[in-house]
């Protein structure tokens, strides 16, 4: 493996090439064994990643107060170089349900206050709402962070799963390190305005959903049985007609992978990876074994009969069904 970093735009820090999202650990894919989550966070600082990704609703606080109890059991130095991104906002009630988004100033300082004391740290590096508050102006929401940062408990603030007009709006109001929305062969919406916005700034892209929650990994069978507290048992992408012929472009992304001597979701995450330097994927992984998968894809270069390869296997707008279902897709600004 070849250690690479990038900038997380012209504001934000130096982080791996590659970022850890910590989410699966927690919440909405089953089951996830903690020690084995705690041993592949160990495993990412090792093999040099630095970016950690979380969100304070990830298990209601659980997921922070895993990333903080692995932060404590690691070394020292490998600690230190841990950069923490944390998504907030997110309304949840006892039985798992989803109740909005709050982008209020106070209660932005509230939610920082807590996930403060469930890391066991003294700042976040980056701190974004996880999707817009529809009844609080994203400038409001913006300020309030950047008093955060002027206080020192936050270093960045990023943004989540927003428009390009919403993009323009906070970036005039404070600057921004970057954007976090999902990206990758199958979901690539940002391309028309998004992401160009975003490079028009200086705003790096951190993507999420690379392996389209393990739809594209190579991994995933038709007859695959999910737990009802599994989010893809209730995704478009995942269901019938549409699973089954989603599985159809990864089977012709398999050759593509096996021409080069390489796993499908190496070739998925490579493919973000050549996006540009200013693109950070997350890989989602929850046991080590799929970490190493995963950091194998910094070794493989796409040239460019690669690339058109694999965008005539898998072109923009491939994939059956929305990504969301139809409740979560109207909170999301495109």
């Amino acid at each position: 493996m070849t250690t690479q970093t990038r900038t997380l735009g012209t504001t934000g820090p130096r982080v791996s090439a590659l970022g850890l999202g910590c989410m699966g650990m927690s919440a909405l894919y089953g089951e996830a064994d903690r020690t084995e989550s705690i041993a592949t966070v160990h495993a990412a600082l090792e093999a040099g990643i630095t970016l950690l990704d979380t969100g304070d609703f990830y298990g209601m606080g659980h997921n922070e107060l895993l990333i903080g109890e692995a932060l404590r059991t690691a070394p020292a130095a490998r600690r230190e170089q841990a950069r923490i991104s944390v998504k907030f906002g997110a309304l949840r009630d006892p039985d798992g349900g989803w109740s909005g988004y709050d982008g209020r100033p106070a209660a932005v300082k509230n939610f920082a206050a807590y996930s403060l004391q469930r890391l066991g740290a003294d700042h976040i590096d980056v701190y974004r709402l996880a999707r817009l508050d529809p009844d609080i102006p994203v400038e409001e929401t913006v300020g309030a962070i950047a008093e955060l940062v002027e206080k020192g408990y936050v270093r960045h603030i990023g943004l989540s799963e927003v428009g390009a007009e919403t993009v323009r709006r906070a970036a005039a109001t404070a600057p921004i390190s970057d954007l976090q929305i999902e990206y990758s062969l199958i979901s690539r919406g940002i391309e028309a305005e998004i992401l160009p916005a975003a490079r028009e700034l200086g705003i790096g892209i951190t993507a999420y959903g690379v392996l389209s929650r393990g739809l594209i990994s190579g991994h995933f069978a038709a007859d695959r049985q999910l737990a009802a507290d599994d989010f893809r048992a209730h995704s478009p992408r995942f269901q019938g007609d549409n699973l089954r012929h989603n599985l159809d472009l990864v089977e012709a992304l398999r050759k593509i992978a096996e021409s080069k001597g390489v796993s499908v979701a190496q070739i998925a995450i490579a493919w973000v990876l050549s996006r540009g330097a200013d693109v950070v994927p997350l890989v989602g992984a929850r046991r080590r074994d799929r970490l190493t998968e995963a950091l194998g894809a910094l070794d493989v270069t796409l040239d460019e009969t690669d690339l058109a390869a694999i965008e005539e296997a898998v072109p923009a707008g491939a994939a059956a069904g929305d990504r969301y279902p139809a409740a979560q897709m109207a909170h999301l600004e495109r």
